[in-house]
């Protein structure tokens, strides 16, 4: 999740700096129009400013900003389907449905508008933002806060649901697999060589353990030759 957090804020950092060209980018979008003869629909797709790009730009200053705006639309995709892959079956899903479908290349963007406290819209004229561009520059803000919201509620789900590495179902998984081997390795019974070593060390210390048995007995009979006598034994013919 730690990953999934840098890359959205990494695109954000990105998207500062468009939001920053803002006017830019429209100026871009009006001298690509117009060198495309195109100036009466509104720009409502991605493949539409790709299109503008790649035909009909003719500055390097509007071809940078361009690409800016496309290059941060793809992040974006490729973040929607990396997220899709760790919250595969969550209800999650629905939010990251309604970014891909946003940021489908063909996808009408002439109807979306980014709301407060968004004010990308509010920076247009009001003929900009009714019929030409309130659209595009509504795309990115809409899709970043979904994926936001998208985390708000990953967050919440327990970490079996989602398919993060460390701690993930996959890792889980894998270890319940392993478990019974381990317990097997753990119960296999001592090789035959092990249990004959074991056998004739047990038979060393048992032959030990009787020979120090049989020294203590004999030195009991010597010190006690009648077996009645509990004190020293002393020989006969001599006074204590």
């Amino acid at each position: 999740m730690n990953e999934v957090k840098e890359a959205l804020r990494n695109v954000e950092q990105k998207y500062k700096l468009f939001l920053q060209q803002q006017f830019t980018f429209i100026g871009a979008l009006q001298h690509t129009r117009e060198a495309a003869h195109d100036t009466i629909r509104p720009v409502a797709s991605i493949s539409q400013v790709q299109t503008y790009m790649d035909h009909h730009c003719h500055s390097s200053t509007d071809r940078h900003i361009l690409t800016l705006f496309l290059s941060i639309c793809n992040d974006l995709s490729n973040l929607c389907n990396k997220l899709e892959a760790l919250c595969s079956g969550t209800t999650t899903g629905d939010i990251l449905e309604r970014c891909k479908l946003l940021l489908s290349h063909s996808n009408d963007l002439s109807t979306i508008r980014a709301k407060y406290p968004h004010s990308v819209v509010n920076h247009l004229s009001c003929n900009e933002a009714r019929n030409h561009y309130g659209g595009v520059v509504s795309l990115i803000p809409i899709v970043l806060d979904s994926l936001k919201e998208w985390v708000a509620h990953a967050e919440k789900l327990p970490r079996e649901r989602l398919n993060v590495s460390g701690g993930s179902a996959a890792s889980e998984q894998r270890a319940a697999q392993e478990a019974p081997a381990r317990a097997a390795i753990s119960q296999t019974p001592a090789s035959p060589h092990l249990k004959a070593q074991t056998s004739t060390s047990n038979k060393a210390n048992a032959q030990g353990q009787g020979s120090k048995h049989g020294q203590k007995k004999q030195l009991h009979d010597t010190e006690h030759p009648s077996g009645k006598c509990r004190g020293p034994w002393k020989p006969p013919g001599r006074n204590a």
